[in-house]
């Protein structure tokens, strides 16, 4: 202690203007980023934590609360009209969390834990009383859950006017101060569930985030995330399982749509440390605190609930030690998850780099058919990732060995099915390896042999009857021909994924009706509302889960907007029609056919009730009009609504009643109503400035539904006058939430009327007049908003420069320097406007190193645009195939993108679709990388649709075939590299190369669908396969001239009919080309094999330079065909005696002969074209037609290096085999 010297300070504040507070006689501190500076001396950084010895003299009737325990409050001695209190906080803490709150509060101790103590001012006592009841269940919960007590000696909670408080909540050591604005009294319901959760989770923060404290920036992840593990655990206890779990499936998919760049990276030095504290405001700071809540609950459910807990416990334990550790750091962390949670090291080193170091989520496609035959269950899976592929490798783990675009994620998903005899998990899906699996899971049911039912008379070939509403035949095959009723992946959310499944109608409606977790129902409903089609027996089910009052009443609402979706003229309204009767069996008397007096006792009712108008609003006629049924509906409600002997307030019932007026379309037949809602409105805005409702919410939802009206009837309603309307609810005497709502509502008018820069420009005026900081936060909100809605809508309307060089002085000036939530606003608007993502996270300005602007863009990414920058699109084919609705990615994708059809079809099966839209550019451009897997280049232009797809009308076998660049020689392969790298002007090694994969259908006979890829028009092929058959096709040697340079073309693939698989396809050192042949034993072999369609470079002047063939490639397929055929004769010693065996050996010798003879009039036929080419130097493009019959096993050494390739179907007789009709269109090479 002799080295200690201590230094003291005097210092005075003469004019705060942040940090600290003074509104009349209220004084109060905000914990804003690195501001404690400005009210204090001290080192304003995280890494800098000391105890502290407050006092503060105050005027005797206000009371001073302040971090720490209170030891004493003395009156001062020389006046007794000021009063002294003193606080210590013996736990070191960062400057930021010392908060001190002068005002004349109303106390009220906790009557259940002694030391805590609930503050406001003496206006709110009687909502406080109410508000605070629950708090002691949550406050004990958590020392159980921690088997610790509370670290601080005391714990005080202070509500502020709205208008006082810069946020909604903001925290210090020992002390939360809140927003009056969340408090309620007992009549009031709907604030009941926010205001618990937003005080518990304040009180998580209390434990984790405030005791114990990140050690670096990017820890905060780890402790925002426990805050919320803790907050979820409040939930599912007091709240309700179903609460919990609804909350955590929203959450999750939030994640999903906006984990999309490096932003959301939890530990990225780019996405933390160098974001300055500004990554956990706004949109961008919830998704991060739900990822991270989400990827903690993964690591619980790995390791166990028990195991989780132990970890808690032992970091909480050793903060509390004699030699305490209060910082937590994500190794430390990984560190306890393999001691405590029995986690292995190899799975948790691939966890935190892939979940916590990079962004994305995995996306998953699903499909499935039904092997009646083994009891079999295949399911088809594409995996996806959310994020650019740059942004998810960027910061991956440097020590992982995989340096692909994806390289997945660690763990099996669960596969739950739902049988006749019960519900089977099984874990059987990996999120890493191959992106295309099958699996096959085995059944446990079995069906019992039907007799066959003599239809009835009058019925309907598929069974259904006449009269009613006949069942699709898909739905009944899937209902009675497999022992499934229905599957959902990853029930128990044990992973962060977003999942697109594709099961037949029927299955998402035995889910919705039988499944009881309220995720299962909530993803039943969502896929029943996509359809485009509502049978009768989907808004049946859909209305039998809205008047089931024991589902969870979240999902009935979602129920309720499914039916109002499903309306329309063709089935007579009858989504509407049952939204309308379940309303008026609940409040309508009978015998007068008027609503009932109001009765909110049941609360789980008075939530779906209180949606069912708003869903009735949304319903269109095909007019896009509401129909006028629906508006008589929210009239009548309107007008006959009746509160009296109601203990509860009516005032959120009101509220949206009077939203769903806005939310009407008025046309020329029913715009006769808006006078009488119009008065209707006008009533309540009288009635609630006499006797103002609780926050202002009625007069609010008034402002907001006339501005929608005036927008809707822009052409009849003179701009003038609704903004006289308007403009006197924003007075100053106003309550704080109307006036900014009036603000933002007069925005809204002015940017829909005038444009962005009149918009903007009336937004510095305002934020010039409000005076309140977060009045001041939430017009900077609104406007970014607004320019977010102007970036997608209408580029061309310009911003003035005076307009932007207002937002620059504001973003200069003090006002936004003592608003940190107005000034990182302020900046993502400038961002928004200059094209960028609102967020300080930069995008690099080299385009080839990103895809523009990935947070703001609506179009869905894509891998090639950002590998291939700044080329020419290609066009496209000339015939490309309708797609099913279902299947489009999306509708507004770029014109340039090509569609490569993927179908997955079995014999016993259903039909699966995979389409995958992929963003071509040039072709010429195109390197084969030798490094580059090909299933590493999956787009992500699929993100928002569900491409899976099942078809139960088609049952047959699968020819499927990848197109792979081969490999060049030597000297042409250099020349093309250098060619490439002049093309693209960046550096080859950065480039990736371009894979196709294609599917091509055996279908039955006459059958033909055309598939677009990206530079060939392949057409179904004609072929009638028996079951288990192998077919095997060649088309080779052809040669064609060109410039005086020879070379061949080859089209091989082979298809088994009983199964499709994609298999992985390893890498050939001998060879740039990634696909290998795959040979497998014909009586092994379960899976359609995958053969090389081998396609030669293109020049980057239009010519192709010739592909050569491997050696080592060559002599591997003799040595595999010779054991073919060696296994061919000792199979066959047996049958030399069999008749009907010498009979098919006749039948073939001659089959042969016929094709040796078609073999050799074709290659005279091509002979022929080679020397007419030559002579018509003129027309280097001509096209050549071939026709060629199959061979069966038949290889050439020659390979195709042609890409425009026709399969025609041909009608096939007796035992001719199936033709191929090949259109090569051949380029001359260029002698330059």
């Amino acid at each position: 202690m002799q080295n200690v010297k201590l230094v003291r300070i005097n210092y005075w504040v003469e004019k705060a203007e942040t940090g600290i507070h003074f509104n009349d006689n209220v004084l109060h501190t905000d914990n804003q980023i690195r501001r404690a500076r400005c009210w204090f001396p001290c080192i304003d950084a995280d890494s800098q934590r000391c105890c502290y010895d407050l006092e503060f003299t105050v005027a005797r009737h206000l009371v001073a609360v302040s971090t720490g325990n209170l030891l004493y409050q003395v009156l001062r001695k020389d006046d007794h009209s000021y009063k002294t209190y003193v606080y210590r906080l013996d736990i070191p803490v960062t400057a930021q969390w010392i908060s001190l709150v002068v005002a004349p509060f109303e106390i009220l101790p906790d009557p259940h834990v002694g030391f805590i103590s609930h503050m406001c001012l003496p206006s709110n006592l009687a909502k406080l009383q109410n508000t605070v009841e629950f708090f002691h269940n949550a406050f004990n919960h958590y020392e159980e859950y921690l088997d610790a007590k509370f670290p601080f000696g005391s714990y005080t909670q202070v509500f502020l006017a709205p208008e006082m408080a810069v946020s909604s909540s903001s925290l210090g050591a020992s002390v939360s101060i809140f927003s009056s604005q969340v408090l309620y009294d007992e009549r009031v319901i709907d604030q009941t569930i926010d205001t618990s959760i937003k005080l518990a989770f304040a009180l998580a923060k209390q434990w984790f985030g405030v005791f114990i404290v990140p050690e670096e920036p990017s820890d905060e992840w780890l402790l925002d995330g426990l805050a919320g593990f803790l907050t979820d655990l409040f939930i599912k206890k007091f709240l309700g399982n179903n609460e919990a779990r609804y909350r955590r499936y929203k959450a999750n998919c939030a994640v999903c749509k906006a984990d999309d760049s490096g932003a959301t990276a939890l530990t990225s030095s780019a996405s933390c440390k160098d974001l300055c504290g500004t990554h956990c405001i706004g949109i961008y700071g919830k998704i991060r605190s739900w990822k991270s809540v989400a990827i903690l609950q993964m690591l619980e459910k790995q390791m166990g609930p028990e195991s989780f807990r132990k970890i808690l416990q032992k970091v909480v334990f050793r903060a509390r030690d004699t030699i305490p550790v209060r910082s937590l750091s994500t190794k430390e962390f990984r560190h306890f998850a393999t001691k405590v949670g029995n986690l292995e090291r190899p799975f948790v080193k691939e966890f935190f780099p892939r979940w916590v170091g990079s962004c994305g989520c995995p996306m998953l496609r699903m499909g499935f058919s039904y092997n009646k035959r083994k009891n079999m269950v295949e399911l088809a899976v594409l995996r996806e990732c959310t994020a650019v592929p740059d942004a998810s490798t960027s910061v991956l783990n440097p020590d992982s060995d995989n340096r692909d675009g994806d390289i997945g994620w660690p763990g099996m998903m669960s596969i739950r099915v739902y049988e006749l005899d019960g519900m089977y998990d099984h874990p059987v899906l990996p999120l890493a390896g191959e992106m295309w699996q099958l699996l096959e899971i085995q059944c446990h049911s079995k069906l019992a042999a039907r007799r066959f039912q003599k239809p009835k008379k009058g019925s309907k070939p598929d069974g259904s009857d006449e009269n009613g509403d006949a069942i699709p035949a898909t739905d009944i095959r899937s209902s009675l021909e497999s022992p499934l009723l229905w599957i959902r992946a990853d029930p128990e959310m044990e992973y962060l994924a977003e999942i697109h499944f594709n099961q037949p109608v029927q299955m998402w409606i035995n889910q919705l009706e039988k499944d009881e977790d309220v995720v299962a129902q909530a993803q039943a409903i969502a896929a029943l509302e996509a359809l485009p089609q509502l049978s009768f027996s989907v808004v049946n089910a859909l209305n039998n889960f809205l008047s089931d009052s024991k589902a969870f009443w979240r999902v009935r609402i979602e129920a309720a907007f499914a039916l109002a979706n499903s309306a329309s003229e063709e089935n007579d309204w009858s989504g509407l029609l049952h939204l309308v009767k379940f309303y008026k069996s609940r409040r309508f008397d009978a015998t007068i056919g008027l609503p009932k007096p109001n009765d909110f006792h049941d609360f789980p009712e008075y939530f779906v009730l209180e949606a069912i108008p708003q869903a009735v609003a949304t319903v269109r006629a095909a007019d896009k009009k509401s129909p006028r049924e629906a508006i008589e509906f929210v009239l009548q409600l309107l007008k006959y609504n009746d509160n009296t002997g109601n203990p509860y307030s009516d005032v959120f019932w009101l509220a949206a009643l009077v939203q769903s007026v806005g939310q009407l379309e008025f046309g020329q037949q029913n715009v006769i109503f808006l006078s009488s809602l119009l008065k209707r409105i006008d009533r309540l805005l009288q009635f609630d400035r006499l006797m103002p409702s609780y926050n202002g919410i009625l007069t609010i939802s008034c402002i907001r539904t006339l501005v929608q009206i005036a927008l809707k009837l822009s052409g009849s309603v003179h701009l003038d006058h609704v903004f006289e309307l308007i403009k006197p609810f924003q007075d100053i005497k106003t309550i704080w939430q109307i006036r900014i709502e009036a603000s933002r509502a007069l925005m809204d008018l002015e940017f829909h009327y005038r444009g962005i820069d009149a918009a903007l420009s009336l937004f510095i005026r305002y934020l010039k007049e409000e005076y309140t900081l977060r009045g001041q936060a939430k017009l900077a909100a609104h406007a970014m908003r607004l320019c977010q809605i102007q970036n997608g809508s209408d580029p061309q309307d310009d911003i003035k420069s005076t307009t932007l060089v207002a937002l620059l002085g504001l973003l200069e000036g003090h006002v936004s320097f003592n608003n940190i939530y107005l000034r990182h606003n302020l900046f993502c608007i400038l961002h928004i406007l200059a094209g960028r993502a609102p967020t300080l996270y930069g995008v690099p300005r080299d385009k080839s190193l990103c895809l523009g602007d990935a947070e703001t863009s609506a179009e869905p990414k894509n891998i090639f645009a950002a590998l291939i920058p700044e080329t020419k699109p290609l066009e496209r084919p000339g015939e490309i195939p309708k797609l099913d609705q279902d299947n489009v990615a999306n509708q507004e994708a770029p014109k340039e993108a090509d569609t490569i059809s993927s179908n997955l079809r079995h014999e016993m099966g259903h039909e699966m679709d995979l389409i995958i839209i992929e963003d071509f550019k040039e072709p010429d451009t195109i390197s084969n990388n030798p490094e580059q897997k090909m299933d590493s280049t999956i787009p992500e232009s699929l993100k928002d649709a569900d491409t899976v797809s099942n078809n139960q009308e088609r049952k047959m076998p699968v020819v499927k075939i990848r197109v792979k660049k081969s490999a060049a020689s030597s000297r042409a392969e250099e020349a093309d590299n250098q060619t490439v790298e002049r093309s693209q002007g960046r550096h080859h090694e950065t480039d990736r190369g371009a894979t196709s994969s294609v599917s091509v259908d055996a279908p039955q006979r006459n059958s033909a669908e055309a598939v677009s890829a990206s530079n060939q028009n392949i057409e179904e092929v004609n072929s009638c396969l028996d079951h288990g058959s192998r077919m095997t096709a060649s088309i080779g040697s052809a040669k064609f001239a060109s410039d005086g340079d020879n070379f061949g073309k080859e089209l091989q693939c082979t298809a088994d009919s009983s199964k499709v698989f994609v298999h992985p396809q390893p890498e050939d050192p001998s060879s740039p080309s990634v696909m290998q042949d795959n040979h497998v034993d014909s009586g092994a072999q379960k899976y359609a094999s995958l053969q090389t369609l081998s396609v030669g470079k293109f020049e980057h002047d239009g010519g192709s330079s010739i592909a050569a063939v491997s050696p080592f490639r060559g002599r591997e397929k003799e040595k595999k065909k010779d054991k073919e055929k060696k296994r061919k004769r000792e199979d066959h010693k047996g049958h030399r005696d069999d008749p009907e065996y010498l009979e098919r050996k006749r039948l073939k010798k001659e089959k042969k002969l016929k094709e040796k003879e078609m073999a050799k009039l074709l290659s005279d036929e091509a002979k022929a074209s080679s020397v007419d080419s030559h002579i018509k130097k003129q027309e280097p493009n001509s096209i050549k037609l071939a026709t060629v019959q199959l061979k069966p096993r038949e290889s050439s050494g020659s390979k195709m290096v042609n890409s425009n390739v026709e399969t025609k179907p041909e009608p096939s007789e007796g035992n001719s085999a199936p033709r191929f009709r090949i259109k090569i269109k051949n380029r001359t090479l260029n002698k330059s």
